[in-house]
């Protein structure tokens, strides 16, 4: 025995674990609880998956859970947690593997089911900061999910929890424990107190950070290529990829294969007030009636434009079709990517990436709209079709909740290097685009060269007269929603002319056959327009009322560019010319302005233009070259250092503002501390003003200033004593003359 003991004390003593200090703070458990779950809903509807279902309850009987183990070490729960994270992480992985669509998603089920496995496990203050962070996270991935105004809601939520939260964490960091609201010893007065700054607080969170959205640039991003599309569809069946299925086509008689009035000859056929005519192989623009407004699409896109469905280059009299539809191209992707690599006809000038993401909202038809000149296509089938006019379609229809992502080289619309386009057209081209009935084209030829001759300055170049043939139209043709239907026989075009104009999609066929009967290729194109911006979530809302018909010109070595001739609209469609940095801001400003009477708004509209104008030549600046580069540089350095200027100016405007609001003793008194203050000597509040100039008179001064500035500051302190306590009033004049002579002395030398 006595040997074991002598060993025992020989042998070191393992140091003693530090105990767990855990958070007794039930309303911050409950508060980071809330703040997590809120997080789980805001992805759960933003994404439409079903986490919220499991995650909540199990994240809720964790903490519970939690709670009542806190002080014990659950050696055999932690254990269990950690085998349940690793098989999450297997689990992910695995999905990871096999599947090549959006990873946010499946990094999002990753988080939430470990944060449901770590709510079992919550002793320390910790443990909750690392569930806060994952709170924010998940309101974080919501945000970039989110398509609807509905994350508002839950925005706005997250905030509201989130102050509190920080609060409580603040007072357990301080070791003010609170177990409940009435363990803070309070009263019902002062809970309302707390109540009414909560909402104070919250209101300033929330308006300044509607103030920063407003003002914040948006720059293009996108710097990735893990594009969102959306999981696998597998298509049964082998893909026709001449066909052409649009749900708008109920019933016809001669509607083509099948009754769907899509492919082959149309003869009357009706057509649903909820999908748009003009989608199809060969379109009857002889059809009345209107749609009835529907949201179709949401899109996310670096840029505006017009959302290209398909184009058309035979006109049938009273309509349109795809003589080559059955050349369209089967594209196929490899198994392990989403990625489509479409090939492009024609040579482009001028072009600029923009990167787009589509979701369908409801069933759309199989073609695949995106900007001009798609480059790759994210799309989640194992084949698409590209047709001879440059169009997508998929093999089905397009589902709802389908979303895809298309890269487009848009070529960049160059005045000047339009006009400078060769007239020379390769024979493809002229035998596909240049097509007018011969019993038409000479009237149509007659009135083109008849509105070009209306023209101020002559029209030399296929540019500028397809664009005052757009003009023309547009000022010279008026919509007329009651034309009666054509007869058989009747020629769409001629009717237009004659009847001074016809429905909106009329206009477009009469400009596609008045340019080609000039020579200029041309061709008929059917799409989506740009739709209604929402600035909080980023995305376009396309309408099925948004469809409509514009006209396609071709300028060899520049690519096709689309006019729009229909009254009311633009000349063309807006593209990667408009500049999207500050749209929250002009959308408030238009709101504003509506407020306003014309005079003011004409005035800020022009400092508007200015600055847009400026802003626009010092983004250019850093496009060209070096020079550019140091003449931006120089523009930055001279605007930081007026900047400064002005705002060192303002500082003083203010300052003099404050001195002249104080008696004029005071404000002398004032003016010398504050210039000695300036010299390194401020006035401490707890000095008398007797102190104060002891401690400047033992300080070393050169004996050439030493007289004269004790002698001055002296005197002033002296009269200022007097009026402060006697009402005594010196001779101010001479004091100021005094102290202006000591200022306008070299007195650096006396610090």
């Amino acid at each position: 025995m006595s040997g074991l003991k002598s060993l025992s004390l020989r042998l070191p003593k393992l140091p003693q674990s530090r105990p767990v200090e855990v958070e007794e703070s039930l309303l911050l458990r409950l508060s980071v609880q809330v703040l997590v779950i809120i997080g789980i809903l805001a992805t759960d509807i933003a994404a439409q998956t079903s986490n919220a279902f499991w995650a909540v309850p199990l994240s809720l009987l964790g903490g519970a859970w939690s709670w009542r183990m806190r002080r014990r070490p659950n050696i055999g729960a932690k254990f269990l947690i950690a085998m349940g994270m690793i098989l999450a992480l297997v689990l992910f992985i695995g999905q990871l593997a096999r599947f090549a669509q959006d990873s946010r998603m499946l990094l999002t089920e990753l988080l939430i089911q470990l944060q449901v496995l770590h709510s079992f496990d919550l002793p320390r203050r910790k443990d909750l900061g690392y569930s806060m962070v994952i709170g924010l996270i998940l309101i974080g991935v919501a945000a970039t999910l989110s398509q609807t105004m509905l994350f508002g809601v839950f925005l706005l939520l997250f905030l509201a929890v989130a102050l509190p939260v920080l609060v409580l964490d603040y007072r357990s960091r301080l070791g003010l424990i609170t177990q409940s609201i009435q363990s803070l010893g309070v009263s019902r007065k002062q809970i309302r107190q707390v109540g009414r700054q909560w909402i104070i607080t919250l209101a300033l969170v929330v308006g300044l950070g509607m103030v920063v959205f407003a003002v914040l640039p948006r720059l293009p991003g996108y710097q990735i290529r893990n594009l969102p599309v959306s999981a696998n569809i597998d298509v049964q069946g082998q893909f026709n990829q001449a066909n052409v299925t649009n749900p708008g086509y109920v019933s016809g008689q001669g509607a083509g294969p099948g009754g769907d009035g899509v492919n082959g000859e149309l003869g009357e056929v009706r057509f649903s007030p909820d999908f748009y005519y003009g989608f199809g192989s060969e379109i009857n623009q002889n059809l009345r009636g209107s749609l009835t407004p529907k949201e179709i699409l949401r899109v996310r896109s670096q840029a505006p434009g017009f959302w290209r469905v398909m184009a058309f280059d035979q006109y049938t009299g009273q309509g349109w079709r795809m003589s080559r539809n059955e050349a369209a191209e089967i594209l196929q992707r490899p198994a392990w990517s989403y990625r489509f690599v479409v090939p492009h006809q024609n040579p482009l000038g001028n072009t600029k990436e923009v990167i787009q993401t589509y979701t369908v909202v409801s069933e759309f038809s199989n073609l695949i709209p995106n900007l001009a000149q798609a480059q790759e296509v994210f799309f989640p089938t194992q084949e698409i079709a590209y047709d001879a006019e440059g169009g997508l379609r998929a093999p089905l229809t397009l589902p709802e909740g389908l979303t895809y992502s298309v890269i487009s080289q848009v070529p960049i619309r160059d005045r000047t290097r339009l006009g400078q386009a060769s007239t020379t057209y390769s024979k493809a081209i002229r035998a596909a685009y240049l097509q007018v009935p011969t019993a038409i084209a000479p009237q149509l030829q007659a009135q083109a060269e008849a509105l070009l001759a209306k023209a101020e300055t002559p029209r030399t170049n296929p540019y500028e007269q397809v664009l005052f043939l757009t003009q023309a139209l547009k000022q010279g043709y008026s919509i007329q929603p009651e034309l009666p239907p054509l007869q058989p026989g009747e020629d769409l075009a001629t009717t237009f002319l004659a009847a001074q104009g016809g429905y909106p999609d009329h206009f477009s066929t009469v400009l596609t056959l008045m340019v080609r009967s000039l020579g200029i290729p041309a061709r008929l194109v059917t799409g989506l327009g740009t739709g209604e911006f929402n600035p909080f979530t980023g995305l376009y809302i396309v309408k099925n009322t948004d469809a409509y018909a514009l006209t396609e010109v071709f300028f060899p070595g520049q690519g096709w560019f689309t006019f729009d001739p229909i009254p009311g609209h633009e000349l063309y469609p807006a593209s990667i010319e408009v500049d999207q940095t500050f749209t929250v801001l002009q959308q408030f400003w238009n709101w504003v302005a509506g407020w306003l009477p014309s005079p003011v708004t004409g005035a800020f509209a022009s400092v508007f233009a200015f600055l847009d104008q400026a802003w626009r030549w010092f983004l250019g600046l850093f496009s060209e070259g070096i020079g550019g580069v140091l003449q931006g540089s120089l523009v930055v350095l001279g605007v930081v250092v007026l900047a400064w200027l002005l705002w060192l100016s303002g500082r003083g405007l203010v300052y003099r503002q404050r001195l002249a609001k104080l008696p004029p003793m005071e404000r002398l008194y004032q003016e010398v501390l504050d210039w000695l203050a300036m010299q390194g000597f401020p006035k401490r509040p707890s000095q008398t003003p007797w102190e104060y100039l002891a401690t400047l008179e033992s300080q070393p001064t050169p004996p050439r200033v030493q007289l004269t500035l004790q002698a001055a500051l002296r005197e002033i302190t002296r009269a200022y004593l007097a009026w402060r306590y006697g009402q005594q009033m010196a001779n101010l004049p001479k004091l100021y003359r005094t102290w202006r002579q000591v200022k306008r002395r070299n007195l650096r030398q006396w610090r």
